[in-house]
Order: C-alpha cells, then sequence, then structure tokens
C-alpha cells in the first residue's frame, strides 16, 4: 500500500451540487468523528475531479491518497495502522480512486478496514469506483452517493469555460449532443477539434465521438477478455439501438447470439453476465452508457453489420417490424443511398398501426434520410426525425438533426416544416424572441402550399411574444393575414408521409377561433373575445389530443374560467402520457398550475408545479422549468418558507432574463413581493411591486402585472403611498369590469376599502367578502377578512374585530398560508384572544436553532443589545453578531421586532401547552 502527498490545486466543478454536499458534511463532521462514502458512477462523470475537491477543502487536517502496491498486499490490520499513523491524533482524510481496480486482497482489505473506522479515531474514507463496481461485496457496506451526467445548463457551463465561448451555436449544440452530459467525453470532443472546426469554419469529423475518443474516456472498462462476452455486449449494444428503453430483451440477444455462433460452448449463455451488463427480470442493461458506445464504436465494422442482420432476423420472426426494419438498414454495407429500404423504414415509421414510441419513430426517420438521395426529401426525413425527438423530450437530438436539413435548395415548404420545428425547439430552451422570429420565417415559407402548418406556426409565434410581453409583436402576429395558395405539386410528390402522432398541427377551427379571440382580448374588445374563446373551451370537452386540449386550457384562462382550465389540462396530460409525448407534459402541468393558482389553491398549484418542474428539466425545456419556478415561488410565499421562495425566485429569474421570459419574471418578482407583505415588511414589497405594477418603461408583463395590484394596493397604503395606489386602480376596476378573473370584483372592493374614509369602508369590506362568497377561495378571502379585522379592532370593535380575524386565521390554515396565518394570530392576541394553535408553528421555526442561538435570540427578543448579550454570556460582540444573523436566516426574518413576536408566539403557545396539560393532570377546566 503506497501513500503520496498531496499536491493541492484549484478544481472547478460543473454541477454535482448534490453530491459536493454529501462530501462536505463529511468533512465537516471530521473533526468530530469518522465517516465513510463512496462515489460511484461511471468513466468520465467526475469521480477524480470530486475527490480532489474534496481533498483541496480539507483544512482541519493531513489528506493521504492510498493506491494499490502490488508487491505488498496490505492486510486490513495493516491498512488501519498506516491510518492511525497518518493521523497523529488529528483529523484525516483518506482519498481513495478507482478502488475496482486494486486486486481482490487489497480491496477486500479496504472494504474490513473501512468496517472499523470507528475505532482508528476521526479519519473519513472516500472512496470512488465504477458503476458496475459499486455493488462489490468488499464495497457494498459502504455510503453511496451516486454520480449522474451533467444536466444541460451545466454542461453548457463547462463547454464554455473550455472555448471561451468561442464555438459556433451549431457545433455548440452537437458537442453537447454528443457528450450526453459526460464531462470528461465533452473535454475531449472539444479538445479533438481544430479552432477552425469548433467556429464552424469548417466541417466536424464524422463520426464526432470516434471509436478512439471513446476509449480514451473509458479507459478498461470496456474491455474483457473473454470471446463470448465481447459477443454479448455487442449484441446488447446494437440491440438498444433500436430498442425504446434503456434495456433490451434478454431472450432477443440470446436468440441473435445462437443465429451467429450456433455452435457455442457450454454454459456461454446470456447467464454468463460480463461485469459490464446487468440484468433485471428477462432485461439486460448497461452499467454505464459511455461503455455501451465505446464497445459499440470499437467493434470491427463488418462484425456489427453481422450482429444487427442476426438481430433483424429473429425480430422479422417476431413480427416486429419497426426495429427489424432499422436492424437490417443497418446490416447494409457501404453509405450509398438505399432508397427502396428508406422508403419502407419511413412508411412503418408513419403507419400508425405499428405499436412504437416517439423516440423510435425518431430514430427511423433519422436513419431512412441518411439512406434518401433526394435532397428534398432527406431534408423533410430530417425535419420529421427533429419533430418525433422533441416530442420524445430529447431536443439536444432534435437540433443536430434540423442544422442537417438546413438546404436552401429544397422547396419552402420543406424548410418552413424544419423553421417550425426549430421554433418550437427554441419556445422551449431558448431566446424566446429567437423562437419568435423562426416560427414567423416558418409561417412565411410555409404559407402557399401547407396553410395548415402556416397556421400553428403563427399561433406558436404568438405564443412566443407572450412569453416576451411584446404586446405589439403579439397582436402583430394574430393579425389575420390575406390566404395564399400556390401549385405544390412537386413538394406534394416528394414529401414523405407524416409519422403517426406527428403534431405540429392542431385542428384548423380550433387555431383560428383561439387567434380571432386572444386578439380581440388583448384589444380589449370582449365582446368579441368570449364567443370565439368559449368555442376553444368547448371543443376542448370532447377532444382526446393534446395540443387542442391545451389550447383549450389557455382560452379558459383567458376567459378567468379557472375550472375549465383545470379540466382541459387534466385531459391534456392525460392525453400526452397516452401518446408518449414527454415534451407536452411540463406545458400541461404548466397549465394545470396556473389554474390552481388563480383558483387560490396554492398546495395543488404546487404540487402541480413541482412534478412540472422535474419534467421539464428532465426533457430539457428550460423555458418551461422556469415558469414552473415561478409558480413554485407563488406558492412557497404564503407559506413560512423563505428559503424555499428565495431559491426559486433567484433560478426563475436567472433563465427568465437570458431567455427574455418576461411573463416568469414578473410571476417570480410577484412572488418575491408577496413573501415581503406576508412577513410584514410592507415598505419592501412596496417597492418591489411599484415596478411592476406602476406605469413606465419596466412594468411587469401586459397579461400579469394587473394580477398583482391588490398586493401592491395593500403594500403601497400600509408604507403611506395612498397616491401611487390611486394612480393602479383605476385601470384595474377596467380589469375587474372585464371578468376575466373571478377574483377582481372583490379583490377591487377590497382595494377601493384600504384607500375609503371610515364612513365608507366598512360597507366596502362587507361588499368584498360577499363577492368572495361567488368567486370562492379561501386565501383572498382570508386576506380581505384579516384587512377587514384590523380595521375593526383599530376602530375599537373587538368583537366584530374577532369574528373577522378568527375566519381569517381559519381560512388561512385550510390554505396552508402560515405567514398570514401569524399576521391573524398577532391581531387576534392584541385583542386579548388566545387564538387556536397558537404558536404551534413557531416552537418549530425556534428548533431551528443551536441552543447558543436560541439564548441569543431570547434575550434579543426582551430588549437586550448586542453588547448586553455578549456581557451576559461572556462572549465577544462579534459573536453575537454572527450568531444573531444565523437566527435571521433560519427564521426567515430581518428585524428585531419581528424576532420578539416570534419568540414572543413560542412563549405563549409553550406556557399554553403547560397550562392545558396540568389540566388534563389535575382535571381541572379553564
Amino acid at each position: 500500500m503506497t501513500g503520496e502527498t498531496t499536491v493541492r490545486t484549484a478544481v472547478r466543478i460543473h454541477g454535482h451540487g448534490a453530491q459536493r454536499k454529501a462530501l462536505r458534511a463529511l468533512l465537516d463532521g471530521l473533526p468530530a468523528h469518522g465517516g465513510r462514502l463512496l462515489l460511484a458512477g461511471e468513466p468520465g462523470l467526475g469521480r477524480t475531479t470530486l475527490l480532489q475537491w474534496a481533498a483541496r477543502s480539507f483544512r482541519a487536517g493531513p489528506v493521504l491518497h492510498l493506491g494499490p502496491d502490488p508487491d505488498a498486499p496490505a492486510t486490513a490490520r495493516h491498512l488501519l495502522d498506516t491510518l492511525r499513523a497518518a493521523a497523529g491524533g488529528a483529523p484525516l482524510l483518506v482519498c481513495v480512486d478507482d478502488a475496482h481496480l486494486w486486486d481482490a486482497p487489497a480491496r477486500s482489505a479496504l472494504g474490513r478496514a473501512a468496517e472499523h473506522l470507528g475505532s482508528a479515531g476521526r479519519v473519513g474514507l472516500l472512496v470512488s469506483a465504477a458503476s458496475d463496481r459499486a455493488a462489490d461485496p468488499d464495497l457494498a457496506h459502504l455510503p453511496v452517493v451516486r454520480l449522474d451526467p451533467l444536466a444541460p445548463p451545466r454542461a453548457a457551463a463547462l463547454l464554455d469555460d473550455l472555448t471561451d465561448g468561442a464555438a459556433a451555436p451549431a457545433v455548440r449544440e452537437q458537442l453537447l449532443a454528443e457528450a450526453e452530459g459526460n464531462p470528461a467525453l465533452l473535454v475531449a470532443l472539444t479538445r479533438r477539434l481544430s479552432p477552425a472546426e469548433l467556429r464552424g469554419h469548417r466541417p466536424l469529423p464524422r463520426p464526432l465521438a470516434d471509436a478512439a475518443t471513446l476509449v480514451r474516456v473509458a479507459g478498461a472498462a470496456a474491455v474483457t477478455p473473454s470471446a463470448h462476452a465481447r459477443d454479448m455486449l455487442l449484441t446488447v449494444a446494437a440491440a438498444l439501438r433500436a430498442s425504446d428503453g434503456p434495456d433490451v430483451d434478454a431472450g432477443l440477444v440470446r436468440d441473435a447470439l445462437r443465429r451467429r455462433r450456433p455452435a457455442r460452448e457450454p454454459g456461454a449463455g446470456p447467464e454468463a453476465l460480463p461485469g459490464q451488463l446487468a440484468r433485471d427480470g428477462d432485461r439486460l442493461r448497461f452499467h454505464s452508457p459511455l461503455v455501451r458506445r465505446t464497445v459499440y464504436a470499437t467493434a470491427p465494422p463488418e462484425v456489427r453489420r453481422a450482429v444487427h442482420g442476426a438481430l433483424a432476423d429473429v425480430l422479422d420472426s417476431g413480427g416486429d417490424r419497426l426495429p427489424g426494419l432499422l436492424h437490417r438498414s443497418w446490416s447494409l454495407s457501404g453509405p450509398a443511398p438505399a432508397p427502396a429500404q428508406a422508403d419502407r423504414l419511413a412508411a412503418v415509421a408513419a403507419d400508425g398501426t405499428v405499436p412504437a414510441s416517439y423516440g423510435l419513430r425518431g430514430t427511423a426517420y433519422a436513419r431512412a434520410a441518411e439512406l434518401t438521395a433526394d435532397p428534398a426529401v432527406r431534408a423533410e426525413r430530417r425535419t420529421v426525425a427533429a419533430e418525433l425527438a422533441l416530442h420524445a423530450g430529447r431536443p439536444e437530438q432534435a437540433r443536430p438533426l434540423l442544422a442537417a436539413a438546413r438546404d436552401r435548395a429544397v422547396p419552402a415548404a420543406v424548410r418552413g416544416r424544419a423553421e417550425l420545428v426549430r421554433g418550437l425547439v427554441e419556445l422551449g430552451d431558448g431566446p424566446v424572441g429567437d423562437a419568435h422570429q423562426s416560427l414567423l420565417l416558418a409561417a412565411s415559407l410555409l404559407a402557399a402550399d401547407a396553410p395548415a402548418e402556416a397556421s400553428t406556426a403563427a399561433l406558436a409565434a404568438a405564443d412566443a411574444a407572450w412569453a416576451a410581453g411584446d404586446l405589439s409583436a403579439c397582436l402583430a402576429t394574430l393579425a389575420p393575414q390575406p390566404p395564399r395558395r400556390t401549385a405544390a405539386a412537386a413538394v406534394a410528390a416528394t414529401s414523405p408521409r407524416r409519422p403517426h402522432g406527428s403534431t405540429t398541427t392542431v385542428h384548423a377551427a380550433v387555431m383560428r377561433d383561439h387567434r380571432v379571440g386572444m386578439r380581440a382580448l388583448l384589444e380589449g374588445r370582449l365582446d368579441r373575445a368570449g364567443a370565439p374563446l368559449r368555442q376553444v373551451v368547448e371543443r376542448g370537452r370532447t377532444e382526446d389530443r393534446p395540443e387542442p386540449l391545451l389550447r383549450a386550457a389557455a382560452a379558459a384562462l383567458l376567459l378567468g374560467d379557472v375550472d375549465a382550465a383545470r379540466r382541459a389540462g387534466a385531459r391534456a396530460l392525460a392525453a400526452a402520457r397516452h401518446l408518449g409525448s414527454q415534451s407536452l407534459e411540463p406545458r400541461a402541468l404548466e397549465y394545470l398550475a396556473y389554474a390552481e393558482l388563480r383558483a387560490g389553491r396554492h398546495p395543488q398549484a404546487r404540487t402541480h408545479a413541482e412534478e412540472g418542474l422535474r419534467t421539464a428539466l428532465r426533457t430539457g425545456q428550460r423555458n418551461t422549468a422556469a415558469h414552473h419556478r415561478a409558480v413554485l415561488a407563488l406558492a412557497a410565499s404564503i407559506e413560512e418558507e423563505p428559503d424555499a421562495v428565495a431559491r426559486h425566485v433567484t433560478e426563475a429569474l436567472d433563465t427568465a432574463r437570458r431567455h427574455g421570459l418576461a411573463q416568469a419574471a414578473t410571476l417570480a418578482q410577484w412572488a418575491a413581493a408577496r413573501a415581503d407583505l406576508g412577513r410584514g415588511r410592507p415598505f419592501d414589497a412596496a417597492d418591489r411591486l411599484g415596478l411592476l405594477v406602476l406605469p413606465g418603461p419596466g412594468r411587469g408583463h401586459f397579461a400579469v402585472w394587473r394580477l398583482a395590484v391588490p398586493c401592491f394596493v395593500e403594500a403601497a397604503v400600509l408604507a403611506g403611498r395612498q397616491e401611487d395606489a390611486r394612480e393602479v386602480l383605476t385601470d384595474f376596476a377596467g380589469w375587474a369590469a372585464f371578468g376575466a378573473d373571478p377574483q377582481a370584483a372583490a379583490q377591487l372592493a377590497r382595494c377601493q376599502a384600504l384607500l375609503a374614509p371610515p364612513d365608507r369602508a366598512d360597507g366596502l369590506y362587507r361588499q368584498a367578502l360577499a363577492r368572495h362568497d361567488e368567486a370562492g377561495g379561501d386565501f383572498e378571502r382570508s386576506r380581505t377578512a384579516l384587512l377587514y379585522g384590523k380595521w375593526l379592532r383599530r376602530r375599537r370593535r373587538p368583537r366584530e374585530a374577532r369574528d373577522r380575524l378568527g375566519a381569517a386565521l381559519a381560512g388561512f390554515e385550510r390554505c396552508g398560508a402560515g405567514v398570514w396565518a401569524a399576521q391573524a394570530r398577532d391581531e387576534l392576541r392584541a385583542l386579548g384572544a388566545a387564538p387556536h394553535a397558537s404558536g404551534a408553528a413557531t416552537p418549530a421555526r425556534l428548533s431551528r436553532l443551536t441552543p447558543q442561538q436560541l439564548r441569543i435570540a431570547r434575550y434579543v427578543a426582551e430588549g437586550a443589545t448586542n453588547r448586553e448579550v455578549a456581557l451576559t454570556l461572556a462572549v465577544s460582540t462579534r459573536t453575537v453578531d454572527y450568531h444573531l444573523r444565523k437566527v435571521f436566516a433560519a427564521l426567515g426574518i430581518r428585524s428585531r421586532l419581528e424576532l420578539a413576536r416570534v419568540v414572543g408566539q413560542a412563549e405563549q403557545g409553550r406556557e399554553a401547552r403547560r397550562t392545558a396539560a396540568h389540566q388534563e393532570k389535575t382535571g381541572a377546566r379553564p
């Protein structure tokens, strides 16, 4: 066993935040106790880099790197003695990289030593191993932290660091798609390119990830000495190219192996698995996608073709037409076009009676394009493949296909379809201004020969302008265009069939009515907007396709019919899942979340937005993810989660600012302001909201800022800015009369009550409550009841105030509005009432504090200065300052006044529980 001195060098990490958090927890605990972790991941994901980062970050003692010594195999006792000697009584970090490469005796000694680390003192052990060896019996008892591929934004950040942002956009997209989130592979691919290739001045080498590059990254993980193991690995890798998922049928592999080698030695069946494979029932998969790619790329071409031929024979005999045709196409020799094979592939991929996923159909169209000689048909097939990849939730595959489909020599309709798909890709994950222009170009190119697709492109362009908050562009895009029809016989003769389930077009009547109604609404002509939008909603009641249902949900939200929006959104979600369109799932969840939010059902909105965020990130839709984060911020803004609000707001704004998402940005900023208002900070809330709702160039999104007006009016009145509040109320009154927001009429009456003289305010508050009863929704009604109760208390009408405040508290608790419930409790307490559950949540908040922080918090709550606290506790003033900042952060507060309130509520709650317990014990009655 050998040890070497650590050289600390700067290690820049992209992603792996959860893994670094786990490592940091181990490092932070070493001064008190030992610990151990196993980092598991496929080659190239950064196991070594994370070990270096941990070694660089550890400052409490020495760091020891251990490697195997082939001349002196260690025993567990020898290893423990080595660790004790190296520690010398101080905390010690031991790093073991690539433990799967150790020989069996050394690995066994390492495993046994790890089990007895407690007796070795304050020793931390970090071990890394390849994914396929993480379950090694010698290491199986170690807590495992698994490394995943980098998320697209993290991979993009790494690429920008590597190239100083010099990569051409098309090259950048291809590098990111080819690397599949593997940082080492991304580095290797980038270093392989010349400056001219990187900048797009010369064609990229093909294949981009060649065998030599893959071998360099995968190392020995793809190597096996057995001929049978190599055959099995190649057969599984080849079969996965035409698979709907990450695994394949073991029977298919077995039968294909038998067709190639009928007389194999006994015992060499699929049960004798190589270490690179895992078996789950009758399914086989690779532990590492990188190893799978390396196995396939390094096999001789003639052997690959033979394997595909054997797989095609097995599949043909079983009736699996599309996978069989794909494997048959890969068994062809040479790069020459094969028109007949290409036509068969495209025809079967478009056949709705053939069971296949969007991803598999897209693979078939991409392969058909490779075998197609005609440029127009080849470009069209690549476009369809890109569309299907987008539906499968793989925009990283769609972008290179669209880049390859660019050809000015092909007909306008073919170029228009490519621009339509490109615009939809950018609408989900890119600057929405770019998406708007691509979709406008698509509409122009398609207008003559494909008017239905042109209408789809135009409506999607309006969606892009809406997301950007560009009202004039939205109106211009929605303007009716004169019909343009020309003969398109040449295009029609060469254009391939559209695949089953292809949904770049929506029913013409739905698009027409949605466009007409949306434009009328934006122009303020509700009399003309209602009928066509209601038609869109009505058609959604009998639809089973996700796109028309999404339009129905959007139209219902424009009309303020949140129940219809929920129904259409739920049906769209079910339809998208039934079709396997992963790209539409997060959009359906977005409409569901908005509908719940508009109805005041924040917990339900949060549930939908959390699921929508996960699916949006999984399918590479950062723009949709930003909208879900904004909804999550709004939901958290009424709860006792200031950190969650700040996190969601920051992440939503990060994407919104880079991609021009005015709608998401306005929602996120409103959430931050509402959190301020709920926590009793009206000045901060008024400052934030003033930027959104007051006239000026920085006003928020045209369809969202009015929703924030009631919050601004409340904050402005509390902050003494009545004139600013009156300035926006006239416009809000027009919005309320519009009828598109079921809560607006009640909110208007509440705002008017806040600004009215005492002789009118009482009636306005009652009017607001009556309208809340008509509209429904606990949260907004409780806000009105809270303000009314405060008004009554200050006018010395305690009995009425208590009724209103009690109703407000009950409503806030029912909808989970913790911070607003705290306001209601404070008001009840000021009346001398003892609200139920008083302090119930506050002790839980105080439990977040350390004992020292709690002592300091109590002294400060009693009015002591930092110096007085320091003298009492015999610590420095700087120590008190430090702990008090931690207290404020843990409790989500900003002032000593808020701290006094929180501590006071906790003490009263504790006293109430003590009294109740005593009464129960003694049998006394209150």
